[in-house]
């Protein structure tokens, strides 16, 4: 047996057994893939899809009868499996698992609209799920996959080339929607809102407790992320005005704290000398802390909010420090720009 037969037959050997390798979380993954190529992000029994748990008999009903409404970005949704699948192709070589994760790739491509939006669910367009959604940072997980693969990050540089050019076009869609949300307030470039109409991009409500305002949290997310593309004029300026306005609307002398009693959250809102805090949402024209109640009304007073949404929701956050005391002066100074 020849040297160049020796080394073909054990590539062979190499590949097959390769192609054998499993990965238990993304065979689930493989098997609550919708027929359009995205996730839901429910069981049957309406809690948040745990890949480390049994198969779910009534949601793989759901699933095999090809309910492609349940597709989702929401909660990490379809995000979540692709990132997984992709690892787990990096780990294994299984073919099997490029193949679903380009398939989720190519129904994240389907799903975004002509302004650069993406919809918090396709085709489902019921109530605010057709909305363009940073909501729970739903689109800005999506971009962060596109530019990942733009880029041959994170494992991306296997997918294939024909995807890799269709996402770097939907990439730079993306970023152009991302500019044109930034709210105008009185004038000046603030943050963002949760969600938008569709079409007119002019922000909107969603849930009842969604009122429509500015979100520190998925803002945070969003400037984090224009951080890592190639600043143009346009980027630096987005930047610097949700800084600006993040030191501008910090709450002095509070912190926020979540403990747990029993299965309970407790969420309680309190002084604390050197901290700072952010409401969730901020009332747009007048830039004060919102709050929204189960029943639709809206409240500016933390305190008048009913019980089970204070302590069932997280009406503040400190996410804004480290994105001004650390990751803008990175930026900055990676960039070679003055403060």
């Amino acid at each position: 047996m020849n040297l160049k037969f020796k080394i073909a037959s054990f590539c062979l050997m190499t590949a097959t057994f390769s192609a054998q390798v499993k990965d238990t979380l993304a065979e689930k993954m493989m098997v609550y893939q919708l027929p359009n190529g995205g996730w839901g992000k429910h069981m049957s029994n309406k809690k948040e899809v745990d890949y480390k748990k049994k198969i779910d008999p009534k949601l793989l009903k759901i699933i095999k009868a090809g309910d492609n409404n349940l597709a989702t970005i929401d909660n990490n949704a379809t995000s979540k499996e692709i990132n997984g699948l992709i690892n787990a192709y990096s780990t294994t070589k299984n073919p099997a698992y490029l193949k679903a994760a380009e398939k989720g790739i190519e129904y994240l491509l389907s799903m975004q609209y002509e302004n650069g939006g993406f919809p918090q669910y396709f085709p489902n367009s019921a109530i605010y799920r057709k909305q363009v959604t940073y909501n729970d940072n739903a689109m800005i997980n999506v971009l962060t996959i596109l530019y990942n693969i733009s880029e041959g990050k994170e494992g991306f540089d296997a997918v294939s080339s024909q995807l890799k050019e269709k996402s770097k076009v939907a990439l730079q869609k993306g970023i152009a929607c991302v500019l044109k949300t930034q709210v105008l307030q009185n004038g000046k470039l603030s943050i963002w809102a949760d969600q938008y109409n569709e079409v007119t991009l002019v922000p909107e409500k969603a849930r009842a407790f969604e009122p429509m305002s500015l979100a520190t949290g998925e803002s945070v997310n969003i400037v984090k992320f224009l951080m890592l593309q190639p600043v143009t004029p346009e980027i630096e300026k987005s930047i610097r005005s949700a800084i600006q306005w993040f030191k501008e609307s910090k709450i002095d002398g509070y912190t926020y704290n979540v403990s747990r009693e029993s299965d309970k959250a407790i969420r309680t809102l309190s002084k604390k000398e050197g901290s700072a805090v952010w409401a969730r949402f901020y009332d747009i024209p007048t830039n004060k802390p919102v709050f929204g109640d189960r029943d639709g009304s809206v409240k500016f007073n933390y305190e008048e909010v009913s019980e089970e949404r204070r302590m069932g929701y997280s009406w503040y956050n400190e996410a804004g420090i480290k994105l001004i005391e650390n990751e803008f002066p990175k930026w900055l100074k990676r960039n070679k720009l003055t403060q």
